[in-house]
C-alpha cells in the first residue's frame, strides 16, 4: 500500500493557503496557516513555518514527528474547501520551516479526489505568493 501512494501523479501547485491546521482528536489548532506545495490524488504537501505553530512543544522542536498518524483538518483558504486527513510523513526543510506529507482520509472517494486535483490550480496559474 505505501508504494501506491509514491507512484500517485504530483501536481505543483501554488497560492493555495491553508487558513488553519486542526487535529481532529481534540479539535485544537496546530498551525495558524499554511500553504500547499504539491498534490496527488492520495493527498497533499503542506509547508508551515515554525513561527506559525500554535503549541509551544511543536514550536520548541527541530521535528514534528509527533505529528505522524494525527488526523488533521484542513481549510483551503482560496477554495473554502475543508479536508480532513493523516498526518503521513514530517520534514524540516530548513530556517524553520516545514513540511507535512498528508493523506485523504480513507473514506474520500477516489473519483472525488482525482475531480479536487484537476480543479487544483497549478503552480503560477493564481500568481505565485
Amino acid at each position: 500500500m505505501g508504494t501506491d501512494k509514491r507512484i500517485s501523479f504530483r501536481k505543483s501547485v501554488s497560492g493555495l493557503t491553508v487558513s488553519s491546521l486542526v487535529a481532529l482528536d481534540n479539535f485544537s489548532i496546530l498551525s495558524r496557516r499554511g500553504l500547499l506545495v504539491d498534490a496527488s490524488s492520495t493527498g497533499f504537501k503542506l509547508r508551515v513555518h515554525r513561527e506559525d505553530l500554535i503549541p509551544k512543544a511543536l514550536r520548541d522542536h527541530l521535528t514534528l514527528d509527533a505529528l505522524l498518524g494525527e488526523r488533521v483538518l484542513l481549510k483551503i483558504a482560496e477554495m473554502n474547501l475543508e479536508i480532513d486527513g493523516t498526518v503521513a510523513r514530517t520534514k524540516l526543510v530548513g530556517k524553520g520551516i516545514y513540511e507535512l506529507g498528508i493523506d485523504f482520509s480513507e473514506d474520500a472517494p477516489e473519483y472525488w479526489r482525482e475531480c479536487l486535483l484537476d480543479l487544483l490550480p497549478e503552480a503560477g496559474e493564481l500568481g505565485d505568493i
